[in-house]
């Protein structure tokens, strides 16, 4: 069009209705689609002995230590009676333990086992192989440029990092 409106959705000073830039939104779509292909990858390439939802849960209780059922449910984002489901799977596996929780004898404490932590590292150490090798075969500038940006990406994981 020459009448200087634009149809994708942008104004002409280039952000878009929720305020982002056109780069900003590409930037954010371009690192959603990657990290989504990068997980479906892991998971073809490294299987773990769980699937991923119970591995998450897994993983969190490892980085954060026990937690009440309910606030687990909250940090994986599904609902309690999955996260119920899932976690009476992952005890009757030895994976986890629940007890009650010495605060408040209504709640339930889930920690994970030695064999549940052992899951975790097993499918860190599978997936960093794999990872490792695709690495390799970058150009050096590429995975320099991947090194660089770990600390931002670690911030962008950080789910207790303070939200400006």
């Amino acid at each position: 069009m020459t009448d200087g409106s634009v149809t994708d959705g942008s104004v002409p000073d280039g952000t878009v209705p929720d305020g982002t830039s056109d780069e900003g939104a590409d930037v954010a779509g371009r690192l959603s689609t990657v990290l989504g292909l990068l997980i479906r990858l892991l998971r073809r390439q490294a299987p773990a002995e769980v699937g991923p939802g119970s591995l998450a849960a897994l993983a969190t209780l490892v980085r954060s230590g026990p937690m009440r059922q309910g606030d687990l449910a909250a940090r994986e984002g599904v609902a309690p009676p999955t996260l119920t489901r899932m976690v009476a799977a992952l005890e009757e596996s030895g994976y986890v333990v629940r007890r009650s929780d010495d605060q408040d004898r209504r709640a339930v404490l889930v920690s994970v086992t030695e064999d549940g932590a052992r899951v975790v590292r097993a499918a860190r150490a599978a997936r960093a192989v794999v990872l490792r090798d695709r690495l390799e075969r970058l150009a050096p500038g590429q995975a320099q440029a991947l090194l660089a940006a770990l600390p931002a990406l670690e911030a962008l994981a950080d789910d207790d990092a303070p939200q400006a």
